[in-house]
């Protein structure tokens, strides 16, 4: 178990003698996370390389589907928990950027196209079919944790985009070398969210920065946001079982 760490793993957080950090400090620590973000997770590692084949490519965009089809659900459960009218017309916009609105298909379709340009269909995407349950079982968490949790700490929880234009720019500068075969409207998802996902950081760092005052609160965020990066690298793990290894669920099990 060394070096795993999670928002369940127990640890006493309750020291009232720890002076809070300072608004720069605890914005640094949050950013420090980055380390733990999934994109130095060996699957996207060997994405970035150049070196994954076009099923890998193939069942990653389809799981991560789940994914995508899933974060509305988890801003829904926000608004619905969040009394602040200020706070529900901004967060909104996340919704719509991803459900899509009069002018915009949005983030979920974008994503279709993506699954079309790797080579899959539209029913092999939406139907959930290749969805591995290592990936289901990872999201619904996140969603059930914005469902239940104290609406600040919900947004919160949404500050891995912290570290997405970075694993977003990537894709943009060497999936066309490294996969030429992959149709070039499959980025604009990729491209939407450099601009969005910036805009949304800016709104939760100040939620943020703002709610959690004192030091066992602060800790306390920190659990949250290593919460949510333990969702997305246990999503890459699954699929690296699955695609890399060759051991997707019940590989073992005789029909």
């Amino acid at each position: 178990m060394t070096g795993w760490k999670s928002i369940y793993n127990g640890d006493d957080m309750s020291q009232n003698d720890k002076q809070p950090w300072s608004r720069q400090a605890f914005e640094a620590e949050l950013r420090g996370m980055e380390k733990y973000y999934h994109i130095h997770h060996p699957y996207h590692v060997l994405m970035n390389e150049g070196k994954l084949t076009r099923e890998q490519i193939q069942g990653w965009v389809a799981n991560r589907y789940y994914y995508q089809v899933s974060i509305p659900l988890k801003d829904a459960n926000i608004l619905a928990n969040c009394p602040d009218r200020e706070t529900r017309a901004k967060w909104i916009q996340r919704i719509l950027d991803h459900d899509g609105h009069p002018g915009d298909p949005g983030g979920i379709e974008a994503w279709i196209q993506l699954g079309l340009a790797v080579g899959l269909t539209r029913e092999d995407i939406v139907s959930e079919k290749y969805v591995l349950p290592g990936v289901r079982f990872a999201v619904d968490a996140y969603v059930n944790f914005a469902r239940h949790a104290e609406w600040h700490e919900a947004a919160s929880s949404s500050l891995t985009e912290l570290f997405a234009p970075k694993i977003h720019q990537q894709r943009l500068d060497n999936w066309p070398e490294h996969y030429p075969w992959v149709e070039k409207e499959g980025y604009i998802y990729f491209r939407k969210r450099l601009t969005e996902a910036r805009r949304d950081v800016e709104h939760g760092l100040e939620i943020t920065l703002d709610w959690y005052k004192t030091r066992e609160q602060q800790e306390r965020m920190i659990k949250i946001l290593q919460f949510k990066l333990d969702v997305l690298w246990t999503m890459a793990d699954s699929m690296y079982m699955a695609y890399i290894h060759k051991m997707p669920p019940y590989f073992n099990i005789q029909p």
